[in-house]
């Protein structure tokens, strides 16, 4: 199926989202920040990419906007999943590059159908 990086600093929500997209067929990678997130990315082809926005050491919108930097990671979908659901920054996200928003807590069955929705586009 498809390589999942998933960048949280919650090894609880790290952990959801493996048990949600494991049995999907899905590989996922974790990172605990964005820093460590772009290292990741950068380092190993990844076909989707779910991040938190409040994380220490880099945010998930600073991530973003270096992750659109990298050639290998510029097509890559970049699927948001934060406790915050304020409209300015789902807006910093997009303007980011972030291509969807999911509000914590989620539903496995609401990520699933939405990773299936990103990968295959």
């Amino acid at each position: 199926m498809a390589t999942v990086l998933t960048v949280d600093d919650s090894p609880s929500i790290r952990q959801m989202i493996k048990v949600v997209l494991g049995p999907a067929g899905h590989t996922v990678v974790e990172a605990g920040d964005g820093a460590e997130g772009l290292a990741k990315a950068k380092a190993e082809p990844v076909n989707l990419v779910i991040t938190d926005l409040n994380m220490p050491v880099m945010n998930g919108i600073e991530m973003i906007r270096q992750l659109r930097q990298v050639p290998s990671c510029t097509g890559v979908p970049i699927l948001f999943l934060s406790t915050e659901s304020d409209e300015g920054m789902k807006q910093q996200a997009r303007s980011a590059g972030a291509t969807g928003w999911i509000t914590k807590p989620f539903k496995p069955e609401q990520l699933l159908a939405v990773v299936s929705k990103l990968i295959r586009t």
